[in-house]
C-alpha cells in the first residue's frame, strides 16, 4: 500500500497542474479513503495532540516537574545557581529555577488558538507530506507554521507573567545576593527572550512526543478515521 502512495506522490511532482487533480484522485482511489479523510485524520491527530500534551503544560508544574521540557539555568548563569548553593542558598537558586517554569507554564495557555488555526489551515498537499514523511513531520509542520505567531504571543505574556508569578522579586533578589559574593562575576541577564525559546521548545517536544506514539502504537489511535488513515503509512 504504502509503495503505491509513494509511486503517486513522485507522480504528482512530475505533472503539470491540468493533472495534479487527476492524480490526487488516484491516490484516494488507492488508499479507499478520501482526500478529506485523509486530510481530517492528521487534523485528529495533531488535535490530539494539543490537547492530550500541550494542555498538560499549562498546569502547574506542566514544565517544572517534567524532566523532557523543565527549564533550567541558560549555561552564563549556571555559575550563579552553582555559586548559591556554595554560600548556603540552594532554597533561593531552587525558586529561580521554579518560577522560570511557571512563567512558561503560564505564556503556553496562550498557544492553543494559534495551533487551532494552523491545524484548520492544512491542505492536502499538506497532509500527504505529513502522512509519508518523518515520525516528527506534524510536529515539524505545526513548527513551521505557527513558531513565529508563538514568539509573538509568548514573549508579552512571559514579561507578564514573571511579575505575575513573581520571578522578577525571586530573580532581582538572587543576582543581587550573587553579584555580592566576593570575587565572582556580576551579572544582569535578561531571561524574557530564553524563557520564551526554551517554551517554544517545550511545546514541540510534548506534541512530538504523541506524534510517534499515534505512528508507533496502534492502541494511541483513539477514533476510527485516526486508525484507517495511519494504518497508511504501518
Amino acid at each position: 500500500m504504502i509503495k503505491r502512495i509513494l509511486v503517486l506522490v513522485i507522480a504528482i511532482q512530475l505533472v503539470g497542474c491540468a493533472e495534479l487533480q487527476k492524480v490526487a484522485n488516484q491516490v484516494s482511489q488507492s488508499t479507499g479513503l478520501s482526500q478529506e479523510q485523509i486530510g481530517n485524520g492528521l487534523r485528529e491527530a495533531l488535535d490530539k495532540g494539543i490537547k492530550d500534551q500541550v494542555s498538560k503544560l499549562t498546569a502547574t508544574n506542566g514544565f517544572y516537574k517534567n524532566d523532557l521540557v523543565k527549564i533550567m539555568l541558560p549555561e552564563e548563569l549556571q555559575a550563579v545557581d552553582k555559586g548559591l548553593r556554595k554560600v548556603g542558598l540552594s532554597n533561593l537558586a531552587d525558586e529561580g529555577i521554579k518560577v522560570l517554569n511557571r512563567a512558561a507554564e503560564d505564556a503556553v495557555k496562550t498557544a492553543t488558538p494559534i495551533f487551532v488555526n494552523a491545524v484548520k489551515d492544512m491542505t492536502f498537499a499538506d497532509a500527504k507530506t505529513i502522512l509519508l514523511g518523518d515520525q516528527n513531520a506534524a510536529t515539524s509542520y505545526l513548527q513551521g507554521k505557527t513558531t513565529e505567531s508563538l514568539t509573538a504571543s509568548f514573549s508579552p505574556v512571559i514579561k507578564n507573567s514573571f511579575s505575575k508569578v513573581g520571578a522578577d522579586k525571586v530573580w532581582s533578589n538572587l543576582i543581587s545576593k550573587y553579584n555580592s559574593i566576593p570575587f565572582v562575576k556580576s551579572v544582569n541577564p535578561d531571561l524574557t527572550q530564553y524563557v520564551t525559546n526554551q517554551a517554544l521548545k517545550g511545546v514541540f517536544t510534548m506534541i512530538e512526543v504523541e506524534e510517534k506514539g499515534i505512528r508507533e502504537k496502534a492502541g494511541l489511535r483513539t477514533t476510527a478515521l485516526l486508525k484507517q488513515v495511519f494504518a497508511l503509512q504501518d
